[in-house]
């Protein structure tokens, strides 16, 4: 099966090309690479055309900032491969466990996988108590509308056939693309699988982009999706 992984990149000019690498350096057999930057402003631009370009399959390019909803409808419109992995632009999610992610559906027995950072028992940084809690939260909300029993709804690492993706029309710009997709999913009702996954989660510092907002937009999504 081919495989497509798309990466969603906004400001991540110290780390995208180390992903890119990283990616690159997964032990799946040659994956094609879509790469979006959704309009950075820090120089990302200049660092892929230099350097990450030659790396990848598709580069795409979105002329205003929209969000990573939107960019990943950029990037899955490209997709040619069976199956398609979301992997973000930042350093905390590792591509050396796309195999992990990958064997449910390659045995026949999934459609969807979700990582989970909240089970199995991979390293995780520690850092913010307050995200963990509101993603369990907001995890937790999402079940009880899909009665699905995730449990990390918000995760980056979605794993999914194309022919399933290609059955979902998104709409979310935002990070209110994990609860809108998580929603449409359940409806459609594929085998969806979770895997544990290690997490290496950054500090604002470090830039980190999600913020209160976007939970509180997150739960409207929620709601939205699942009941409208």
């Amino acid at each position: 099966m081919k495989i497509s992984i798309v990466i969603p990149c906004y400001n991540e000019r110290e780390t995208i090309e180390q992903v890119v690498d990283a990616v690159r350096a997964a032990p799946v057999a040659d994956p094609e690479i879509i790469l979006v930057d959704d309009c950075s402003t820090d120089g990302t631009r200049a660092v892929i055309e230099e350097r990450v370009r030659a790396k990848v399959t598709t580069v795409l390019y979105h002329e205003r900032n929209q969000g990573k909803g939107a960019a990943l409808r950029t990037g899955f419109a490209a997709v040619t491969g069976d199956i398609v992995i979301i992997q973000d632009a930042d350093l905390e999610y590792d591509p050396q466990e796309y195999p992990t992610l990958l064997q449910p559906i390659l045995d026949g027995r999934a459609d969807v996988v979700y990582g989970s950072r909240f089970m199995g028992g991979q390293a995780h940084r520690v850092v913010y108590f307050w995200h963990m809690a509101g993603n369990k939260f907001l995890t937790l909300l999402s079940n009880m509308f899909t009665d699905l029993n995730l449990t990390d709804m918000e995760t980056c690492f979605k794993v999914m056939r194309t022919d399933v993706l290609r059955q979902i029309q998104l709409e979310e710009n935002r990070f209110g693309f994990e609860p809108e997709i998580t929603a449409k999913l359940a409806k459609l009702q594929p085998r969806i699988y979770e895997v544990g996954i290690s997490y290496h989660g950054r500090t604002y510092a470090e830039g980190k982009k999600i913020g209160w907002r976007d939970g509180v937009r997150a739960l409207i999504a929620i709601v939205k999706y699942n009941v409208f």
